[in-house]
């Protein structure tokens, strides 16, 4: 969709670092299945290392890495505490794509973007804290620019199938027009301990939260001539999928909007709106009351620390449980007097096929021929079409299910 791409013979930037991908947080739940796929899928040649705080753990995770593959006893190991600016700014250093699996990024992301920023680095993650990424935005994109680091938030099941679904979808309808896309989830998935402390604490954070988007505001350039939105929609029952809709209050949305105001195919004027997809009404009815008992229990820390000590972090779905979960989004794009429906869908979202994602997306940095940009940018601004071959051939579904006239 942007024909500003590299030769792939180009992209080899900071050869002479020793590593290519570096995995940081490797021993965490998602950080260890991430591990496991690279180990399986990396090509041959690509020069990765396991990263984190406890050499003792990074230890037994590459025993277990050897037991798959045994080229992975002499994956090299590097100890870096994510609170230690110097140890951080090493270990960028060192590497041409850092991806970092540890959260809550709001307290463990900051100086790993720092680092980054400064030294030119690409940076993945699992974000899927609005406050952390429009931090991030006003503290590092300048200098990632000039640097020519790639920072790019958000790259696991928050927020890749919402934001490279609805790049398909747009990609499906007229150009120059306005378009308007709506992405209805569905899901049969449990969670781990790690990403309910990374929930918990982005929705204990209103006041943070909102000063930040402020704060973004005043620093990102304007829009001229274009617009593009990501508003929360309104519970309602959707004809075009036949369940109801609830508004989910997730990165998702504002991810996709940003890859609008940077891509001129998305048209003069776009919106999008993510919804849960939920069959019965008493479910749909249920489940918005759960979710708001637990915004409102987060609000109050001995209630927070009681839900996040139910599931410890670093525990989450058996291997079982996980082969047996699955997600599917599908989209309805309009534009132009065309309607069409797309769908992404795939296997466990939260854990098996975010540990693929964040995979993919630090090999496709590393490796691809890709748009030239740089600071911090979304799946479809940085990666587009190559991620999506990438995802595709890894097993995660991109596909047109009916196109029609709008009526």
């Amino acid at each position: 969709m942007d024909a500003r791409v590299r030769s792939s013979q180009v992209r080899q930037d900071h050869p002479e670092r020793p590593y290519d991908v570096v995995l940081f947080g490797a021993t965490g739940f998602v950080g260890a299945l991430t591990a496991e796929y690279l180990a399986a899928h990396a090509p041959a040649g690509c020069r990765w290392a396991l990263a984190g705080r406890d050499l003792a753990k990074l230890e037994r995770l590459r025993e277990r890495l050897a037991a798959l593959d045994p080229a992975c006893a002499g994956l090299d190991l590097l100890r870096a505490d994510a609170s230690d600016p110097a140890a951080v700014r090493e270990l960028a250093a060192s590497t041409r794509v850092l991806a970092t699996t540890v959260g809550p990024y709001v307290w463990y992301g900051t100086e790993l973007v720092a680092a980054c920023a400064a030294t030119g680095t690409d940076y993945v993650d699992l974000t899927g804290e609005p406050e952390f990424v429009d931090r991030m935005y006003v503290e590092h994109d300048a200098r990632a620019r000039e640097t020519g680091a790639r920072i790019v938030h958000a790259c696991g099941f928050d927020s890749i199938p919402a934001d490279l679904g609805a790049y398909f979808t747009v990609g499906q309808l007229p150009e120059g027009v306005p378009l308007r896309v709506d992405g209805f989830l569905r899901s049969n998935a449990l969670f781990s301990g790690g990403t309910l402390a990374s929930a918990l604490t982005a929705v204990s954070r209103g006041p943070q939260t909102l000063a930040a988007a402020h704060a973004r505001r005043l620093h990102e350039p304007r829009l001229l001539g274009r617009r593009a939105r990501g508003p929360v929609g309104a519970p309602r029952f959707s004809r075009e999928t036949g369940t109801w809709a609830l508004p989910l209050p997730v990165l998702d949305p504002a991810i996709v909007a940003r890859s609008a105001a940077a891509l001129e195919r998305y048209g003069p004027d776009f919106r999008y709106r993510h919804y849960a997809s939920v069959k019965h009404l008493p479910f749909a009815v249920g489940g918005a009351a759960a979710v708001g008992a637990t915004v409102a229990l987060a609000q109050v820390p001995p209630a927070r620390r009681w839900l996040m000590d139910r599931w410890e972090a670093g525990q989450g779905p058996d291997a079982e449980r996980r082969a047996r979960s699955w997600f599917t989004v599908r989209f309805v794009g309009e534009g132009g007097g065309r309607r069409v429906f797309t769908e992404v869908s795939g296997g466990d979202p939260g854990y098996g096929e975010t540990a693929k994602m964040l995979a993919e997306s630090a090999l496709c940095l590393a490796y691809d021929a890709l748009p030239e940009a740089a600071g911090q940018l979304t799946t479809a601004v940085a990666m587009g079409d190559a991620l999506i071959d990438r995802l595709r051939k890894a097993g995660i579904t991109f596909r047109v299910v009916d196109v029609r006239d709008a009526g």
